[in-house]
């Protein structure tokens, strides 16, 4: 049986959190439990303290943060990191930490990854064996 997680790049779950996520991609993500990374977590959290946001909306982040299952890392997703941040330096591409923790998150669980900015992810989608939810157009 298909495991019917997926994971939400910090620009979806800024969407969903905004309520301006397309409806055609709420739709496709809607039936399938939502996930988020760690590092997905900890940017929001930043952006809430830059922000310098409101009870009413770290409260709203909460309440999200507890409808989601976060991943958290673990040793199997660090050493994922190791090779794919290390491959990606010998190939050249050497990609933003964040996203490369992200990409590992889910590699490691097994999980695709839903995001809107595929160019940032396609290396790992090509190289290695990072899925992506939402396909490249």
């Amino acid at each position: 049986m298909r495991d019917e997680r997926v994971v939400l790049d910090t620009d979806v779950a800024s969407l969903i959190l905004r309520d301006q996520l397309a409806s055609s991609v709420r739709r496709m993500l809607e039936p399938r439990t939502w996930c988020a990374t760690f590092v997905t977590v900890g940017e929001l959290w930043h952006w809430a303290e830059v922000g310098s946001w409101g009870l009413q909306r770290r409260h709203q982040l909460e309440r999200w943060l507890t409808s989601v299952i976060v991943l958290p890392s673990n040793v199997r997703v660090a050493r994922t990191w190791g090779r794919i941040s290390a491959a990606a330096v010998k190939r050249g591409r050497p990609r933003p930490i964040n996203d490369t923790w992200i990409a590992a998150s889910c590699m490691a669980h097994g999980l695709p990854l839903a995001t809107l900015n595929t160019k940032d992810f396609a290396d790992f989608a090509e190289y290695d064996v990072l899925e992506l939810a939402i396909k490249p157009r």
